[in-house]
């Protein structure tokens, strides 16, 4: 079975099989958001088997009405609290957030496919 995904609308596809390669540049580099609903902080908590008040202080911020995941500082870039850099992985990855699931697919990249491919290794032309 091919690991290829296209999504109509986007002028590349993904190679999944890709993310075994390229060292979590999706978890880490520049700082941004992470953004989390309601029932994704709920589903992490308890995955992490934790009280969801105890999880928000722990591991989330407030920025205006929305909930990101904290990042943390390593060496010249940042990451999420998630990545495990040990792993190459997400700690979190059964209960990830949607934006974390949707990525490379993401209407900010329909036009900036050039800079997706630099953080991307998955990225293909159509």
């Amino acid at each position: 079975m091919s690991n290829i995904i296209k999504k109509d609308g986007y002028p590349y596809s993904f190679n999944a099989d890709a993310c075994a390669t390229c060292q979590g540049r999706c978890c880490t580099g520049e700082s941004g958001y992470i953004y989390v609903s309601k029932n994704e902080i709920e589903n992490i908590a308890s995955l992490l088997e934790m009280e969801v008040n105890d999880f928000r202080v722990k591991y989330l911020f407030q920025k205006g009405y929305k909930f990101s995941i904290k990042e943390q500082k390593f060496n010249d870039s940042y990451e999420c609290v998630f990545y495990d850099r040990e792993s190459n992985g997400c700690k979190i990855y059964m209960a990830r957030p949607s934006q974390c699931k949707t990525f490379p697919f993401w209407d900010y990249f329909k036009t900036r496919v050039d800079e997706l491919k630099k953080e991307c290794p998955g990225i293909i032309d159509d």
